[in-house]
């Protein structure tokens, strides 16, 4: 699938926490490609509360780790994290939605080196996020996207 092309359904029927149409208690992103990046929005809920009105910095992290894997996976890559650097500029709040963006920086053959970004509903960026993911090996990738298929009945390849 070309980066001009729309992102494939099938790849939210899952359980991922992130993403996964599946999890009742996840945060259901949706991404869209914005030319090169893929973006989605997210409404903080109460459940992902730290401080009192701020966000837990590991869910403010799960939404940038989710803009990076889905900057390959909208192409079906499927990669895993395998290190993540996280930067805070400001805390995140629960009270305005929230934008997440995320591409692919450099890939040299398993390695592919992504970043991503969190920014408020005044377009200012909060948190951002540089990290290193490893490519599934063939093997790895079949048995995925069979559990996949048997278990959510998706149509993926």
């Amino acid at each position: 699938m070309s980066t001009d092309e729309g992102i494939d359904p099938a790849l939210r029927e899952q359980y991922c926490f992130g993403c996964g149409r599946h999890n009742p208690l996840g945060f259901h992103l949706e991404f869209e490609r914005d030319g090169g990046d893929v973006v989605a929005r997210y409404a903080p809920r109460r459940e992902d509360s730290g401080y009192p009105g701020l966000m837990h910095g590991g869910l403010a992290t799960l939404l940038l780790d989710e803009a990076m894997g889905w900057a390959m996976y909208a192409d079906r890559v499927f990669a895993v994290t395998a290190r993540m650097s996280t930067r805070f500029r400001r805390p995140v709040t629960l009270e305005s939605p929230l934008l997440v963006r995320g591409r692919i920086d450099r890939q040299r053959g398993r390695r592919i080196e992504v970043s991503a970004e969190l920014y408020d509903e005044d377009g200012e960026r909060i948190v951002e996020a540089s990290g290193l993911f490893l490519r599934m090996d063939a093997e790895a990738e079949a048995r995925s996207l069979e559990v996949m298929r048997r278990e959510y009945g998706t149509t993926l390849d």
